[in-house]
């Protein structure tokens, strides 16, 4: 009996400590820009439609309708 309640502490402590350690939903994407020419730090001289929506889609794993 004292080996099934040290397990169930264990286990209590460890989903504890997990939801203390979490982290946000979002934090694997570290810097994300806007799109657009506007939010670049270096924007191009000319900017297509092609250009918007490859850049509002990236980085997607399809690529946007307009093509």
């Amino acid at each position: 009996m004292g080996l099934i309640k040290m397990a169930v502490a264990g286990a209590a402590g460890y989903a504890l400590y997990k939801y203390a350690t979490r982290e946000d939903e979002y934090s694997y994407a570290g810097n994300v820009r806007d799109a657009g020419p506007g939010s670049m730090k270096e924007p191009p001289k000319s900017w297509s439609k092609v250009d918007e929506a490859s850049d509002e889609s990236f980085p997607a794993s399809d690529p946007p309708a307009t093509y």
